[in-house]
């Protein structure tokens, strides 16, 4: 079925936030940013701008610290984060001040009229550095630069690495990227001050968390804080969830000036300063038998949060702890986890969130363990692969793998990619001089995020406390309604940014109700105030594939139950003699009458007194639906961090041109298993895109600093993305493992190869230059960067 979306959004008739004027004669912001790294605020000068033409009004840093409160953060370190700059900034962009007039070009202009006096710091950027001693400190407060750091303890490992034969260790580094969709953050506020209520219009994706969180930043109770997002986002990928200070910094303008301010960000800012995923370093150590079994790894990792940690992160280090040992069945492991501030941009989601970099490390050593013990690197993952009749599977780290096959994935993946060819080919290739090489990269593909382990970064100590409130769940709802004509209205609040979700809900709900699609009307636009919503709400960690899909097919069926138990009562029958069946109420001896849907929806409308005893007015039922399987954290750390998982088996074949150390990819397969696969082709585009946004991560993106802070790639000039032209081509084949916990049997699929992409090009890379002695342990995969390494290793032989 194709996307019903797309008629709209070809012929230029969505409806995006900078498409959206809510209100008559907004004005329009333009954030003053500062251009230094690391830089105490001494004092502001707004005289000229307030005396410029059309400026309503100017906010500073000094405003926001008088009036709002520092935003929540999911650490215990006394770190104090504000919609704005107050004592000082912390990286180069950080919002110290907004300027409001009647259009964009007056504020921008005024933008440039304010002056901030500012007193320049030390700085630093690299995370190892900036736990060194004699680092600058960017928190006085806190007195060092760890934001976070716990040591997760899961089994025997000190007992595993005494009695391996091999040790194997490793240091990697994974590079800071981002999302960069097409449409760059979007805020419109709206200030009530005779109801008292703030009006937010904007382009953010959820969770809604980070409702309260706003709301708390500004002194507004919840039911005074209104969020709506419009039904059109022009992408995400996890970085719109980082949105949330700006719904502050501009609600707060609208508050302090009296107007309605409009916001959209331009590239540079995105760039600059909207977020981006975490840049590690990371050290391995893997303990195994001769024979390959794995007996346990350490992970040891410091994850560069940039000038302040904000929320969901350290999410960065802990959202895939349930998931933690991948494929694997090893039952030893210690994580020993920091988050670290330095003077860059702010961290948060983005497509793959921490499992990137997760499976990068953890596949690597897969393949040097291969390499070590000369094993072929599919024989090794063979023996220690979880096996099928494991499932439901409980990890030590807490997760609960709710059904698969990897063996059978793992295997239809070779046989797709022809390895055993490959491998002769690459023979062939080598005696020619040719740098031929083969990766491959297993994954488990979490989906749907268990709210509770975000506590995963507390200590059991600070959990235990009487005042601590427990964690916990993943809930999504849905309301489906029937006109007097029969036509069928499904209302959801998922925010979704282009992954169809009108087009997955009007299949679900035609095939529960035996109706056409296009009797469907899908309307899937969030609105706090009128939506049945929870914390959990939107639509990130790949959730709609099971937790949005269960919550439209259990309304349907509420509803479906509805009509048999009316039909039933006009046929003066039971409920249990009838049956729905091709968009009808039927006996199920199959004699006459029956009510279609229509039938019964103009009964039901019309002649409200034909309904049976007890049975409410109305045609509609509302679902929300929640996981059973999501708890919070427990003593032990242990927590199932997502609610379903998949997995995910690929192969790539790479060649290196020894000239310029451009890399070409020869063949790409990857096989997923996400249960239940409503709509092959949507699936199919979202494993593309996952795959070119991991790629981007690979060999391209990386938000690179100076050793000022400043950054270098703040433009799509020197910040480098993969376009169609770099796109492979890529066999993309499916294993269905229905999940026993969704209804449908469904799971996410929404980030999947962006997780795998970075290990499986790294492997691949490295088997091919594997006889100059060079192994990849850092991204992005530039030539520079690959070509620097080549001579090298030329050099020294």
């Amino acid at each position: 079925m194709k996307r019903v979306e797309d008629a709209r959004l070809l012929t230029g008739r969505g409806t995006f936030i900078d498409d959206h004027p809510p209100v008559g004669n907004v004005c329009h912001g333009a954030i003053v940013r500062s251009p230094h790294a690391h830089a105490r605020i001494l004092g502001y000068d707004v005289g000229a701008a307030l005396g410029m033409e059309g400026v309503v009004g100017v906010v500073t840093g000094a405003d926001v610290a008088r009036h709002t409160r520092p935003f929540s953060v999911g650490v215990a370190a006394p770190i104090h984060y504000y919609c704005a700059a107050t004592d000082r900034a912390r990286f180069a962009g950080e919002p110290v001040a907004v300027v409001v007039a009647r259009d964009r070009y007056l504020a921008e202009d005024a933008a440039e009229a304010v002056r901030v006096e500012y007193e320049p710091l030390p700085v630093v950027v690299d995370p190892e550095r900036a736990l060194e001693p004699d680092a600058p400190v960017l928190h006085e407060a806190v007195g060092s630069n760890l934001a976070g750091h716990r040591r997760l303890v899961y089994g025997d490992p000190d007992r595993a690495f005494a009695e391996a034969d091999v040790v194997l260790r490793e240091r990697f580094r994974f590079p800071k990227y981002g999302s960069t969709p097409i449409e760059t953050y979007g805020v419109i506020a709206r200030w009530d001050p005779l109801d008292g209520v703030l009006t937010v219009w904007s382009n953010f994706m959820g969770p809604f968390i980070m409702h309260p969180l706003v709301g708390r930043a500004l002194g507004l109770p919840e039911n005074k804080l209104r969020f709506i997002v419009p039904a059109d986002i022009g992408g995400s990928f996890g970085i719109k969830t980082s949105i949330y200070p700006y719904l502050a910094l501009i609600g707060f303008a609208a508050m302090r000036t009296g107007v309605p301010v409009k916001w959209i960000e331009d590239r540079r800012e995105h760039l600059l300063a909207s977020s981006s995923g975490t840049d590690r370093i990371a050290y391995r150590e893997v303990a195994a038998r001769k024979d390959g079994t794995i007996l346990g790894m350490r992970f040891r990792w410091l994850d560069n949060v940039g000038g302040y940690i904000r929320s969901p992160e350290p999410g960065c280090s802990f959202r895939p702890t349930g998931n933690f040992v991948g494929p694997y069945r090893f039952q030893n492991l210690e994580v020993d986890a920091s988050v670290v501030m330095t003077n860059k941009s702010l961290t948060g989601p983005n497509r793959g969130y921490a499992c990137g970099h997760l499976y990068f490390e953890t596949e690597r050593m897969i393949d040097l363990l291969a390499e070590k013990l000369g094993l072929d690197p599919a024989e090794v993952r063979r023996r220690n692969l979880i096996l099928p009749d494991a499932f439901p599977y409980r990890t030590p780290t807490g997760g609960l793998y709710d059904s698969g096959d990897y063996p059978a994935a793992f295997e239809k993946a070779l046989e797709l990619a022809r390895y055993g060819e490959l491998r002769r080919e690459q023979a062939r290739a080598r005696a020619a001089g040719r740098w031929f090489g083969i990766g491959l990269a297993l994954a488990v593909d979490p989906s749907v995020s268990n709210m509770g382990y975000v506590a995963t970064a507390l200590d059991p100590q600070f959990r235990a406390k009487p005042e601590y409130l427990p964690k916990s769940g993943a809930v999504e709802s849905a309301t489906v309604k029937v006109d007097p004509l029969g036509r069928v209205i499904v209302i959801l609040g998922t925010t979704p940014q282009g992954q169809g979700h009108q087009t997955i809900v009007s299949q679900i709900v035609a095939d529960e109700l035996g109706l056409q699609p296009q009797d469907i009307t899908v309307v899937d636009e969030m609105d706090t105030f009128t939506r049945v919503w929870s914390i959990s709400s939107g639509t990130y960690s790949s959730r709609f594939g099971s937790v949005g899909t269960s919550a439209v097919a259990l309304a349907a069926r509420k509803l479906k139950a509805k009509l048999v138990e009316y039909a039933a009562h006009l046929m003066d029958k039971s409920a249990g003699e009838l049956e729905f069946r091709d968009g009808a109420a039927r006996l199920r001896s199959g004699k006459a009458p029956s009510y279609s849907v229509k039938d019964l929806a103009g009964r039901a409308h019309w002649h409200t007194q034909s309904l049976p005893d007890g049975m409410e007015p109305g045609l509609q039922a509302t679902a929300v639906f929640g996981f059973t399987v999501s708890e919070a954290v427990d003593p032990e750390d242990r927590v199932n961090s997502s609610n379903t998982y998949g997995f995910i088996a690929e192969v790539m074949a790479v060649e290196v041109d020894p000239e310029t150390a451009a890399i070409k990819i020869l063949r790409y397969v990857t096989v997923h298993d996400a249960g239940t696969i409503i709509n092959p082709m949507i699936a199919e585009g979202q494993i593309y895109g996952g795959a070119l946004h991991g790629l981007g991560g690979a060999l391209y993106e990386e938000l690179q600093y100076d050793e000022n802070g400043q950054l270098l790639t703040g433009t799509f000039m020197d910040y480098l993305v993969p376009t169609a032209g770099e796109a492979p081509v890529i066999d993309i084949a499916h294993i269905t493992s229905p999940s026993p916990l969704t209804t449908l049997g469904s799971k996410g699929l929404g980030e999947s190869s962006s997780m795998t992409v970075p290990a499986v090009i790294a492997n691949a890379v490295s088997d091919a230059l594997g006889p100059l002695g060079i192994g990849i342990s850092e991204l992005p995969i530039t030539p520079s960067r690959l070509w620097a390494l080549i001579r090298e290793a030329k050099r020294k032989s």
